[in-house]
């Protein structure tokens, strides 16, 4: 019986696609924040920008890190408001600017405050981008002056319910 060796090219091939095949889809990673008193874990390497925004006639400068996989972002925004009861303001001018964007500005979100003033509530709603179904699952918080956005967004079918759990629950303060 002869046995044949594959050749070196081939074992070369081979080998790499069984190395691409393991390689996660999802790489996790923690972040804390350098300029907000946040951590969480993103799904891939995340990029900052920071820009002003309006909420409601607040005008703050948010800054968003974000990480996309798959077509879909996941995102964190955080912003500083002149005082407590602003910040709280500010979440639900964040979810329906948000929900507007995707074509479902009818959909309404939960808040609740605690007795020691934090804020917060959720967002699952559908809409459309480009004419494209998506998804957008967020939670949204105000701690004192600061608030968040810690968000899901993209085609329903990219957005998989295991993975949006393990980055929005990664979050903390």
């Amino acid at each position: 019986m002869k046995i044949r060796l594959l050749s070196p090219v081939l074992s070369l091939l081979l080998a790499s696609a069984l190395l691409a095949a393991c390689s996660p889809k999802y790489n996790w990673r923690d972040y804390a924040s350098p300029d907000a008193p946040y951590k969480v874990t993103f799904p891939a390497k995340p990029a900052s920008f920071t820009r002003s925004i309006d909420l409601d006639g607040l005008q703050v400068s948010m800054t968003m890190t974000a990480a996309e996989v798959d077509g879909a972002t996941f995102a964190v925004g955080s912003a500083e408001a002149p005082d407590e009861a602003r910040a709280r303001a500010a979440l639900p001018a964040m979810m329906q600017a948000l929900l507007r964007n995707i074509g479902a500005g009818g959909t309404q979100g939960k808040f609740q405050t605690d007795p020691n003033g934090k804020a917060t509530g959720d967002v699952d709603a559908t809409g459309s981008s480009n004419g494209v179904p998506v998804r957008l699952v967020g939670h949204f918080e105000a701690r004192g002056k600061r608030f968040y956005q810690v968000i899901v967004l993209g085609k329903a079918n990219a957005v998989p319910p295991e993975q949006v759990e393990q980055f929005l629950t990664s979050f903390s303060l």
